[in-house]
């Protein structure tokens, strides 16, 4: 995804809500856009989505992408799975494909008994989560989250989150807005604000790179080709070569799980060896002084 010099205002004369925006995140890439309310954070995506076009710049996209929007219209003439259906046609599945991946997701979001029920009819979290769904079930190359965690519960915001996760370490693109500033702690690639002028600029305390100190987890794991790790791997694990081409990863344990599911689905595949706690370290401890 490349935004070069992209500028948006709405009139000839109107204020410019971007200016000179410069974006590029590529595969893996876990992108938070942060800034204050009427910034221009949700226009920013509707440009990456191509559903507004830029007054100024250009915008280049890699590949198929899925937008949630800020607010869902629910006022459409379907029921819960046909909308799906129909939105998966659209991103190329064929009928089959659509139903059973709507399935999918209307299952995990816990929404499966609400399947043949008319989007009007159905309450604003339970209308946010379809929003979702229609947005996860295609696995478009760039995804992109406007606020898309707001009016779900608890659960369904737990697997939002593991979803932007996965769809991050299985090569996607995913750019995301949200008001919750730890939402994707330890997990995002980079981050930027957009600034009362309309520029993005990087945001230096946003990236959530997690602190030293507390539990830790070691994975021992191989990569058979010898091919290198990706530089940005979730909890920014420190990293000490074994024999042959086995690499062990030094993580705080609160970002275990997020780096073993960046290892088992991303890229280059790995083998896991071992995982093991291993106590504590202090601020600034590297593992061998431990």
């Amino acid at each position: 995804m490349e935004l070069t010099a992209v500028g948006k205002r709405y009139g000839r004369g109107g204020r410019w809500i971007l200016r000179g925006v410069d974006l590029s995140a590529g595969p893996g890439e876990l992108v938070r856009i942060a800034g204050a309310n009427g910034s221009g954070k949700s226009t920013l995506l509707r440009l990456a989505a191509g559903i507004e076009r830029p007054s100024a710049g250009r915008v280049a996209r890699p590949g198929p992408t899925a937008y949630v929007p800020e607010r869902f219209p629910p006022a459409l003439p379907f029921d819960v799975v046909s909308y799906l259906v129909r939105v998966g046609r659209v991103h190329g599945l064929s009928a089959d494909r659509a139903r059973r991946r709507a399935g999918e997701w209307l299952d995990r979001f816990g929404i499966a008994d609400r399947a043949g029920t008319p989007l009007s009819r159905l309450s604003k979290g339970t209308c946010q989560k379809v929003a979702v769904a229609q947005a996860l079930m295609a696995e478009a190359r760039v995804l992109l989250l406007d606020e898309a965690w707001t009016g779900l519960d608890p659960q369904a915001r737990a697997v939002l989150d593991e979803a932007a996760a996965e769809r991050a370490a299985t090569g996607g693109t995913v750019l995301f807005v949200d008001h919750d500033p730890a939402r994707l702690e330890g997990l995002t690639s980079a981050a930027y604000l957009v600034g009362a002028d309309g520029a993005l600029r990087p945001a230096e305390d946003a990236t959530a790179v997690p602190a030293r100190g507390g539990p830790v987890m070691e994975v021992e794991v191989d990569v058979p080709d010898g091919a290198p790790l990706p530089d940005r791997l979730p909890g920014a694990p420190e990293r000490t070569a074994l024999a042959g081409t086995a690499v062990r990863l030094a993580v705080p344990a609160a970002h275990s799980d997020a780096l073993l599911r960046r290892l088992l689905l991303g890229r280059p595949a790995v083998r896991v060896l071992a995982v093991r706690a291993c106590g504590e370290t202090g601020p600034g401890t590297s593992e061998g002084e431990r």
